[in-house]
């Protein structure tokens, strides 16, 4: 059974964090993530992407400028070193410093959702309802908790991709939509910078993440495939119960059309593309033009 989230509901987040202060730190991490993190004015924050030169992704992030020489990186648990050493491995002279750090995330999630007095508050659109990231102050205990389970639901009905599930060493940015909340197309360059650039602006995907809608009672596996015309053309990444049947997210191939008859373990599916509303605190970053 669904919950409605009818004022705000509490979720703990899982994170890593890495701090990256000093003299330098706007221009080295500006050189270093995909994202314009110097158009970020303070409190403000942004995702970014950590790519290889070949456009792979190590990390995902959402970057917060705690002050002119002061960023913290939010990341996935298992990513904190991956962040900490790749960066520390390419700073060279550049006069900043880059450390872990330790920190409480909690999600306040619902139309009334808001910052309590004193902590760090971050925009978060991953969940498809007004959600504030809290840092180091938790909530009010009488304040209602989402399970783990409902959250999870809420990622993929929002069509927001995981690291470790619907992005690893396989995955483009832009096949799970990241070009469009992670990615600006008008700063200077980054590793990966070029791949990524020549896809958005002369080339296309061959698949593209997509929100399932599938008629059975209990989630299919991760990989499960995608059957269009007894033809394999995707597989499932996520899955959750929504009780109604199974929401999930999957990669399917882009010529393969949203009202197609698609099958998932032999039950029925209907497609759309996930909703990708701009995030309220992205810099001006995603203009139609490229200095390439």
């Amino acid at each position: 059974m669904q919950i409605a989230i009818a004022s705000v509901a509490v979720a703990r987040r899982p994170r890593a964090f890495v701090r990256v202060s000093g003299p330098q730190a706007a221009d080295y991490l500006n050189r270093m993530v995909s994202n314009d993190v110097v158009a970020l004015a303070p409190g403000a924050s942004c995702e970014a992407l950590l790519l290889t030169a070949r456009a792979r992704v190590i990390a995902t992030l959402r970057v917060v400028r705690r002050g002119e020489d002061d960023f913290l990186l939010l990341t996935e648990p298992e990513l904190g070193e991956v962040v900490r050493s790749h960066l520390a491995r390419f700073r060279f002279a550049a006069r900043c410093e880059i450390e872990p750090e330790g920190h409480e995330s909690w999600l306040l999630l619902g139309p009334a959702a808001g910052q309590e007095e004193g902590a760090l508050a971050v925009a978060n659109d991953d969940y498809g309802v007004p959600c504030v990231e809290l840092l180091d102050a938790a909530p009010a205990g009488s304040l209602p908790r989402l399970p783990d389970e409902e959250v999870e639901r809420l990622r993929i009905e929002a069509g927001t991709p995981r690291f470790g599930k619907e992005i690893d060493e396989r995955v483009l940015p832009a096949e799970a939509g990241l070009d469009e909340r992670a990615i600006s197309f008008t700063k200077g360059c980054y590793p990966g910078q070029e791949p990524v650039a020549r896809l958005h602006f002369r080339g296309h995907a061959n698949r593209e993440l997509r929100v399932l809608r599938i008629a059975m009672g209990e989630p299919p596996s991760s990989g499960a495939e995608v059957l269009h015309e007894g033809k394999a053309v995707g597989r499932v990444t996520s899955a959750a119960a929504d009780g109604v049947g199974v929401v999930a997210l999957a990669y399917v191939r882009v010529e393969v059309p949203l009202d197609a008859e698609v099958s998932v373990n032999g039950a029925a599916a209907t497609m759309a593309r996930p909703a990708r509303p701009a995030p309220s605190e992205k810099p001006e970053c995603a203009r139609e033009d490229s200095n390439l």
